[in-house]
C-alpha cells in the first residue's frame, strides 16, 4: 500500500500547487474549483483509515499553512469530510458509482457551512455574508471536476494495485553441480 500512498500524496501536492496558483488567476466569477477536496473524498472511498488519515491530514495542513485563515481549520473540515464519507461509503448496498459523486457534493457543501460557522464564531466582524448562489456554484464547480478526476485517479489506482500484485517472478538459481 505504500506506492499508492506516495503516489497520491506526490499528486496532492501538485493540486495544490496548482489550485494555489494557476487557478488563483481565473476569473472571480468563473469561481475555483476545490481539487484537493476531490482527492479527499476519493481518498475516503479507496483507502484504508490509517493511510487515508494520513495523506489527507498531511496535505491539507500544507494548505492551511499556505493560505489558510485560521490553522487548522481546513484539515479539521477535511478530516471530518473523509470520516463522514468514509463511514457512509463503508458498509453502503448501493453500487459505487451510484452515490459517490453526488455524495462528494453533499459533504463539500455541508463542509463550506461547517468552515463559515466556525468562521463566524472566530471571526464575527469580518466575515463576508453567506452566499447561497455562490456556494450553491462552487459545490456544482465541485461535482463537475470530481467526475473526470474521479475516472483519472480509479485508472491511476488500478494500475498501480495490478503493477504491484504483478511484480517480478522469483529468481531460481541454477542447480549446484555435484
Amino acid at each position: 500500500m505504500a506506492i499508492p500512498v506516495i503516489v497520491f500524496w506526490a499528486i496532492g501536492v501538485a493540486l495544490i500547487v496548482v489550485q494555489t496558483t494557476l487557478l488563483e488567476h481565473l476569473p472571480v466569477w468563473l469561481a475555483r474549483p476545490d481539487l484537493l477536496f476531490v482527492l479527499v473524498a476519493f481518498l475516503s472511498y479507496r483507502f484504508a483509515w490509517i493511510p487515508g488519515i494520513a495523506v489527507v491530514f498531511s496535505l491539507t495542513w500544507m494548505v492551511d499553512v499556505v493560505a489558510g485563515i485560521y490553522m487548522g481549520l481546513y484539515p479539521l473540515a477535511s478530516l471530518l469530510a473523509f470520516t463522514a464519507l468514509k463511514t457512509m461509503s463503508n458498509k453502503s448496498l448501493l453500487k459505487e458509482s451510484t452515490y459517490q459523486i453526488p455524495l462528494v457534493g453533499l459533504s463539500f457543501f455541508l463542509t463550506q457551512i461547517f468552515l463559515y460557522f466556525v468562521s463566524s464564531l472566530l471571526l464575527p466582524d469580518i466575515l463576508p455574508e453567506w452566499s447561497w448562489p455562490g456556494s450553491m456554484q462552487r459545490t456544482i464547480l465541485v461535482v463537475l471536476s470530481a467526475i473526470p478526476l474521479f475516472v483519472l485517479f480509479n485508472r491511476l489506482n488500478e494500475y498501480l494495485l495490478k503493477r504491484r500484485l504483478r511484480g517480478k517472478a522469483p529468481r531460481r538459481r541454477p542447480p549446484r553441480p555435484l
